[in-house]
């Protein structure tokens, strides 16, 4: 049994269903190809022929102990004479404080592998140039002089687009070609830095080429008793939930469940939800009430009728702070108040008998009214009569019954 739709709710599903499309539009036209994937950047992650997972992957098969690093330098580990870090290629820039860790992590011993020109700003006294023969492709290199460095590696082979321009005393260059030096390797305080001119010997398109991998190999350092962090925190991996979805259709597929729940819940809510009367509120304010019966005492002439209203109230809280009874002359209440209250200025008689008068002039202005009622205020405040606004509804309710 079909059940028939109302017109907002059949807009409803429409500009959802749309909204729907659009979501799935753009998820398919952004959704990363295999094309798309080949960034340039050797990431552990990647399997394009410039990532390095492939090389990632061997070191683990081969025993070392290998992590990806996703955490800022400063996290690195205290012993760091027992730590290689693989800066390959960095992507994104270093703060002050990270510069500072990562010194701090050669001082202490630690061993750094770093390849590309970025990481030249990481490393301390690093200075690089354009490579003399620009567009060099997949050259070979042999070593200049012996080197742990070259142990098992007549020659490697690399694409680089800058030499090494340091000219310091400890700093060796390994393989070169002429003035271009592409491995240099130079101490600093009790560590190490070890710089490649590119990282193609790590990528995957050049790991398995001659001599490429026992670069890395002798780079990184002994197997036993090694820890191999591989940065990718310089590749933007921040190490948080949210990274690891980043790049997948799982967020718009996220915004698409959103889009139905919207929908399903404005559709429901629309037939489910609680019915209520709307609201009416007063078109007068308090004042406005006020004014509006001051006026029609007003044109009625009543300024006397007003009065007895304000009197009655006034005899009512007195007679009750007193405890004499209601019906109470004025002079019996003029004594209660000089014995219970204490009160002996004058004029206090005087006014009872003005607004006894006044009850019964009929041609009462209304100044007159209004100066009666504001004397009796005026008493009421000195005394301090007026209750509190609920004893005072919890009183009037009860005079109403009696």
């Amino acid at each position: 049994m079909s059940v028939p739709l109302e017109s907002g709710d059949r807009k409803i599903l429409i500009i959802a269903g749309g909204m729907l499309l659009v979501f799935i539009a753009i998820a398919l036209r952004f959704a990363p190809t295999p094309a798309q994937r080949s960034s340039g950047i050797p990431s552990t992650y990647s399997s394009s022929s410039d990532g390095a997972k492939a090389a990632f992957l061997l070191l683990k098969e081969l025993g070392y102990n290998t992590a990806r690093w996703e955490m800022p330098p400063g996290e690195l580990s205290r012993k760091a004479e027992e730590v290689t870090l693989i800066l390959a290629e960095p992507l994104l820039p270093a703060s002050g404080q990270d510069l500072q860790a990562i010194h701090e992590f050669l001082r202490e011993g630690g061993t750094v592998v770093g390849t590309g020109a970025a990481v030249a700003k990481l490393l301390p006294q690093a200075r690089t140039s354009p490579y003399e023969k620009p567009g060099a492709k997949w050259k070979a290199y042999h070593p200049v002089l012996p080197s742990p460095l070259a142990r098992d590696a007549q020659e490697v082979t690399m694409e680089p687009r800058l030499r090494w321009a340091g000219s310091g005393p400890d700093q060796l260059a390994v393989y070169a070609e002429g003035e271009n030096a592409v491995v240099v390797t130079y101490p600093y305080g009790r560590g190490r830095v070890i710089w490649w001119a590119a990282s193609t010997p790590l990528e995957n398109a050049g790991i398995a080429k001659s001599g490429n991998l026992n670069l890395l190999l002798n780079s990184i350092g002994p197997r036993q008793g090694r820890q191999v962090l591989w940065d990718e925190f310089f590749h933007g991996q921040r190490g948080s939930l949210w990274s690891y979805f980043e790049g997948t259709p799982i967020p718009w597929g996220l915004a698409q469940c959103g889009v139905v729940a919207l929908a399903v819940f404005l559709t429901f809510g629309r037939r489910a939800g609680p019915i209520r009367a709307p609201q009416v509120e007063s078109r007068l304010a308090p004042l406005e009430f006020v004014e509006t019966l001051g006026d029609l005492y007003h044109r009625a002439h009543a300024a006397s009728a007003a009065v007895s209203i304000e009197y009655q109230r006034f005899r009512y809280l007195l007679t009750r702070r007193l405890g004499v009874p209601p019906s109470a002359s004025i002079a019996q209440l003029h004594e209660a108040v000089r014995e219970r209250l204490g009160w002996r200025e004058p004029g206090f008689y005087e006014t009872l008998q003005h607004t006894e008068r006044a009850l019964r002039d009929p041609n009462l202005s209304d100044a007159d009214a209004l100066s009666i009622a504001q004397a009796l205020e005026q008493y009421e405040d000195l005394w301090q009569l007026k209750p509190r606004k609920s004893e005072e509804k919890r009183a009037w309710r009860n005079r109403s019954h009696e």
